[in-house]
């Protein structure tokens, strides 16, 4: 690795060490080799390109779908000392000349730019005439005809090859299948390029899909209960019900806002500018919304309907999340879901060949809502990418499904669909099985059949969610008229003759959440340091006009409350903070500690006198840990969040009164191998953040293990001294 390239992350980006895979790639594009990079959404793709654009001679131009992903990444750029523009229609006729002018001068060292821009005569003129350091195609799967997000302009970027023969290019995508990165090498002339697959796991974002029942309500659960004042996406799927939906919320007493291709540009404009802007705003939207955002703070993506295929749901919940810190994908589906994407997709204007890949997409979607394993394990073995389930933070994982034998329902509800002529809808084949008096029924005599009221055993719901997993599995399917109506599939036989056993999920019973996810930090008394430094970036960030993030991410903020540096070396030393923002923000955040800090002091003699209460709470929690519950079970038991129980475990270890082994699942190794991290990032005044080594082991341990094994070293450390 170039330690020229390592010089400018930790003192331009302020970042300690490179990521899996970023020094390779950075390493092959400085040498002036191609590459095709597939890294998930958050895994730090945007340095790989951004590095070596800025180390190697010349402009480095980064064709880029989306004019907010320009504009974001480019303000990010410039906060941080780097020369940086993008050219697009949104910038007035002078800047547009100011950064013409710029280029031709060679005083950029970034340049962003539409695919659309790029290849006018205008603009490769303009190229010709300078030195190219690179070329990064962002969002490369664009330029798949069989993806979800094809994009035509993408195909005309295979003239880079031919027009700069030797100016090193890289494709970089977070989603991409196998079948996508052969296309994207062949679109692009690509074959040479070193490929670098670095899996799609994204440890950090908890998925959970939950069927259909009074699907308001169960989002306004989800909210309330894990994400007041959080920042997040819902995705509906038609442009009706994203304005009905938003307005729903606004009268929930949240801050929403509609995003869809109906709305004037102007008002979309708007909406996504307070969305990246602004702090707990929610955007309802239309899959129209949110390719290019890297607003890292959304903690939370919700489906009210079914994505498409499994390509659009992993892009669309890799919006959430991407600062590496907890985030949902929540997602409720039901049957309607199911017959509507199956008559979009019968009357496409699609070849055949189209309509059968995009059905086996829609089948593979289905499989994933339907099953009781692991959906982490599920959704990266569909890309390809090898995981050793279970995850234990996935909804399946955290909570197994049950299932039961429902070869006589599905005998029943099948023999219904045939009996009615397989002409009708789940609504009125339901009605013929609880045996009810309709017209309808009576218009068309079914009250004489024999499946007529055969199925009041069962419950309405229940059989709702039997006819749902009969159509996911592929025993019914949707006629192609568009109107609803079921048909037996050829799979349904066996079921009906008795030869093949049904096992079909329990739907789950909605439990209340045992916490909510509101706050990163460990415990309660950090909790006015953490707002306060929010409120410090804030501030900051509406004076300069930018989004908060851009100043400092969350978890930059967390190290801040856990490390509380009091001077600018200290502040230095935390992850995020490069040069230009230390002589920039150093003094507003370290003024916010200081005065946290004392106000803590003169308020010591008060908290003294409740210390008994809360040593009497830890007391409570090992007395827990020495009879072999883990955290999770001591918080279920004491109505506790398990944040606080890992607070109380990290002073208890501290202490020496609880072992580390009693707190987390680690090995030996594990122990050692943390401990080592965390030693070779202690500071010259004996801090041990914590962001760095999250961040070297790619957010596989979790802060609060972090914590109590930096707890734990402490301990021998004071035992060897």
């Amino acid at each position: 690795m170039s330690q020229t390239a390592l010089a400018l992350l930790q003192e331009t980006f302020g970042y300690s060490q490179f990521r899996p895979f970023q020094e390779q790639i950075i390493d092959t594009l400085i040498a002036g080799q191609d590459a095709l990079v597939l890294m998930p959404t958050g895994g730090g793709k945007s340095l790989c390109y951004q590095i070596p654009g800025v180390l190697r001679q010349g402009l480095g131009v980064v064709i880029s779908p989306l004019i907010a992903l320009m504009e974001d990444q480019v303000t990010a750029l410039c906060q941080l000392g780097i020369k940086a523009a993008y050219l697009n229609s949104t910038l007035p006729p002078d800047q547009q000349r100011e950064v013409l002018s710029a280029i031709r001068q060679g005083e950029l060292d970034l340049l962003y730019l539409a695919p659309e821009r790029f290849s006018q005569h205008t603009t490769l003129s303009l190229l010709d005439d300078i030195e190219i350091a690179l070329f990064a195609i962002d969002e490369a799967h664009c330029v798949s005809q069989w993806g979800h997000d094809f994009r035509e302009d993408y195909l005309r970027l295979s003239i880079l090859h031919e027009r700069y023969p030797h100016v090193p290019r890289v494709a970089l995508t977070a989603t991409a299948d196998e079948r996508t990165r052969i296309e994207i090498c062949q679109q692009l002339s690509l074959s040479n390029a070193k490929q670098f697959v670095t899996g799609f796991d994204r440890p950090n974002i908890q998925y959970r899909v939950t069927e259909k029942n009074q699907v308001k309500q169960q989002l306004l659960k989800l909210l309330r209960e894990e994400h007041a004042g959080d920042s997040g996406i819902v995705y509906c799927l038609s442009r009706k019900k994203v304005d009905d939906v938003a307005n729903w919320l606004n009268l929930q007493g949240f801050s929403a806002l509609p995003y869809h291709a109906g709305l004037p540009p102007d008002e979309r404009a708007h909406n996504q500018s307070r969305f990246i802007q602004e702090e707990g705003i929610i955007i309802v939207a239309t899959i129209a919304f949110g390719m290019g955002i890297d607003k890292p703070d959304v903690r939370f993506v919700a489906h009210m309907d079914l994505p498409k295929s499994l390509e659009a749901y992993y892009q669309e919940t890799g919006r959430a999340g991407r600062d590496g810190l907890p985030a949902t994908a929540w997602m409720a589906y039901g049957i309607q879901d199911v017959i509507t994407l199956r008559s979009m997709l019968d009357s496409s204007q699609g070849n055949n060949d189209f309509k059968i890949s995009e059905r086996r997409k829609l089948d593979a979607m289905l499989g994933y809502c339907e099953i009781s394993s692991c959906r982490r394990e599920a959704l990266l073995h569909y890309f390809g990418d090898l995981f050793e389930a279970p995850c234990n933070n996935c909804d399946t994982c955290l909570e197994p499904v049950e299932t039961w034998d429902a070869t006589e329902a599905a005998q029943k509800a099948l023999s219904c669909v045939y009996r009615t002529g397989q002409r009708f809808g789940v609504g009125h084949v339901l009605q013929v099985l609880l045996g009810r008096d309709t017209d309808k029924i009576r218009q068309f005599g079914h009250q004489q059949l024999s499946t007529y009221g055969i199925g009041k055993d069962i419950k309405e719901p229940q059989w709702r969610s039997v006819f749902r997993q009969l159509v996911a599995r592929g025993y019914l399917e949707v006629d192609h008229g568009g109107y609803g109506s079921l048909l037996l599939t050829e799979k349904a036989r066996p079921i009906l003759r008795g030869d093949e056993k049904c096992l079909l999920r329990k739907d789950r019973i909605p439990q209340a959440a045992q916490t909510k996810r509101k706050s990163f930090v460990a415990s309660d008394s950090e909790q006015p340091l953490w707002d306060a430094l929010r409120s410090v970036r804030a501030n900051l960030a509406k004076q300069q006009g930018v989004p908060p993030y851009v100043i400092f991410h969350d978890a930059t903020l967390m190290e801040m409350v856990e490390s509380k540096p009091t001077d600018k070396n200290a502040f230095a030393s935390i992850s995020g903070v490069g040069q230009a923002k230390l002589e920039r923000y150093a003094t507003d955040f370290i003024d916010a500690i200081a005065n946290h800090l004392n106000n803590s002091e003169l308020s010591s003699a008060i908290t003294k006198s409740t210390s008994t209460t809360v040593n009497q709470s830890e007391s409570d929690t090992l007395e827990l840990l020495n009879t072999g519950c883990s955290v999770k079970d001591i918080a279920a038991q004491r109505g506790l969040a398990e944040s606080t129980i890992f607070g109380h475990c990290e002073k208890l270890i501290a202490r020496g009164e609880a072992d580390l082994n009693q707190v987390v699942e680690l090995v030996r190794d594990e122990i050692d191998m943390i401990s080592d991290a965390l030693i070779s990032v202690i500071t010259d005044d004996n801090q041990i953040p914590l962001a760095p080594v999250f961040e070297h082991f790619n957010q596989q341990f979790s802060y609060e293990t972090l914590r109590c094994v930096r707890a734990h070293l402490k301990l021998q450390m004071a035992e060897i001294t």
